[in-house]
């Protein structure tokens, strides 16, 4: 159902485009979201109706007369009924206050078990026009140390326009993004744009270059049994969720958020 709701509003649409190497499998159906992944978050946000806050990094969480003292870097502590965190599990781990004595050891001993892969993103940007002759929209490589993943992206997502300049986004393995983790940023882009060009040497020179670490890219091990969401607290709620508590994609996240709003639920 929530396929369907977000096909029907153009938020997603069936994948289309030619990808180069993907496995796939007898059954399942592969989607893209043409104004990218964000554009789903969005219009879940709106339906909710939620008042939201960007970049607030918050540092503690504290209990103060029945409620959640939530302290960020910048700005005053606020209070709350209930928290829901759905940060990467190592960051939950690593907030400050009563948090730290809440979770009890056998919590602790299942989020700590949680895992991570490590990739760098890198984003190749066009002006409009620019032809990049390749005749794959999306190619999974198997057999570079550098390289996982190439998509031309405005392909992929079949919005191809005119007026809109192309862009190329290439996946690190997770081998080299474990490798560089603490490495210079800069070096590591040239490292990435080397392999890429013996790989694609048609590839235009991009008018801008975006590095991105992803220190947090995909769970390679969930908290045990997948349970979806895990109660720190009950009475005020203080509770976590997100794909360290199932597994790394679409339907991992939204198995996830249907536990969480179940849980959730009984306190409002």
């Amino acid at each position: 159902s929530f396929y369907e709701e977000l096909v029907s509003h153009g938020i997603l649409q069936p994948l289309a485009a030619p990808v180069e190497g993907m496995v796939v499998r007898e059954g399942s159906c592969n989607y893209v979201a043409p104004q990218g992944i964000s554009s789903v978050v969005k219009y879940y946000l709106e339906q909710s109706g939620v008042d939201v806050s960007y970049e607030q990094h918050v540092t503690h969480v504290s209990l103060r007369d029945g409620r959640w003292e939530v302290s960020r870097k910048a700005g005053p502590p606020e209070q709350f009924d209930v928290v829901i965190l759905t940060m990467p599990v190592p960051q939950i781990l690593q907030l400050q206050g009563d948090i730290v004595n809440i979770i009890n050891e056998s919590q602790k001993q299942q989020l700590e078990s949680v895992s991570y892969s490590s990739r760098y993103a890198l984003g190749l940007f066009y002006e409009a026009g620019t032809g990049i002759a390749v005749p794959w929209a999306a190619r999974h490589i198997a057999d570079n140390p550098c390289i996982r993943f190439i998509s031309i992206d405005n392909k992929k997502r079949n919005i191809e326009s005119p007026e809109v300049g192309p862009s190329v986004v290439v996946h690190t393995t997770v081998t080299f993004g474990s490798e560089h983790l603490d490495s210079d940023p800069a070096e590591v882009q040239q490292i990435i744009l080397s392999h890429l060009q013996r790989l694609v040497p048609s590839l235009p020179k991009p008018s801008s270059i975006k590095c991105q670490k992803w220190r947090y890219s995909q769970v390679t091990r969930a908290v045990p049994h997948c349970p979806g969401q895990m109660i720190l607290h009950a009475q005020p709620l203080l509770i976590c969720g997100g794909d360290g508590f199932t597994r790394s994609n679409f339907d991992g996240c939204m198995e996830s958020a249907v536990s969480l709003a179940e849980a959730v639920k009984p306190h409002l």
